[in-house]
């Protein structure tokens, strides 16, 4: 037998192949563990009912026509907003097979977007199921199917952006306990910005804290597609928004993926 016939050595299979296993592996891993969607699911459903409920009338009393509509988009944030596999990195590291990962000739940068694209899979299984919520109680798209598919699409990218952050921080500490907490990331994202009432009404500092926040112009993008219509001034500022903490997430999520590298 010649030696071009049988070779021992791993060749790489390219950067999508390696892209695809382990997305492909993430979302195997998640349909094995459906009891993780169910906290995700009721946070936002929680939330949703309970603000409407109590506050529907003085949305009412302050100019929003329809406040289901204008919490729709603030369940949407609660639903997808840190929402990750990097428990399961954490997993992975501790128990070498991160480390055994690192060693053989799949593409670096695929271990880590494989996650993210399972991640957005998740993601966007979140949202269909809160908007189709939304839809139920009567909450109508001025824009139509196309809006529901581009709030959807925006609803993804914010969910996909902000996995940079966890993932960040299970690369560096190798930590459970410090991924666990880096939810409480979220809440300055989450409360610190237009989540009951319209940018308008808020004051004094919290008002100055929402013009900085990227959330305040998620939140208002994600409404105006319902509401308003194709505001483009809207969109690019929600998009514009998206990118910045893209841009922050990403480079720290993929540093400390070089950091680690290096520490081997």
């Amino acid at each position: 037998m010649s030696s071009n016939s049988l070779n021992l050595n791993p060749r790489p299979a390219g950067f999508f192949a390696d892209l695809f296993s382990m997305a492909g592996r993430s979302i195997r891993a998640m349909l094995r563990e459906p009891e993780y969607l169910i906290p995700s699911i009721i946070i936002p459903v929680f939330f949703f009912a309970v603000n409407v409920g109590s506050l529907e009338a003085v949305g009412q009393n302050i100019g929003t026509r329809d406040f289901k509509a204008f919490q729709l988009p603030v369940a949407i944030v609660l639903a997808v907003t840190g929402i990750s596999r990097a428990t399961a990195l954490v997993t992975d590291i501790q128990s070498g097979y991160f480390d055994r990962l690192l060693v053989s000739p799949m593409n670096r940068f695929a271990l880590l977007l494989g996650l993210m694209m399972a991640d957005l899979v998740l993601v966007l299984t979140l949202s269909t199921l809160v908007v189709l919520m939304g839809l139920i109680v009567g909450v109508e798209f001025v824009t139509g199917l196309g809006g529901v598919l581009a709030f959807l699409a925006f609803a993804g990218m914010w969910g996909l952006v902000f996995t940079g952050f966890p993932y960040a921080i299970a690369l560096k500490t190798g930590s459970t306990a410090a991924v666990s907490a880096s939810f409480l990331l979220f809440f300055p994202f989450s409360f610190l910005t237009t989540a009951y009432v319209p940018q308008e009404f808020l004051s004094g500092w919290l008002s100055t804290v929402a013009d900085y926040n990227p959330v305040t112009y998620l939140l208002a993008g994600l409404r105006g597609l319902i509401s308003d219509g194709w505001d483009v001034e809207q969109l690019s500022y929600m998009f514009g928004a998206i990118a910045l903490v893209g841009l922050v997430s990403f480079s720290l999520a993929f540093g400390a993926l070089v950091g680690r590298l290096k520490k081997r």
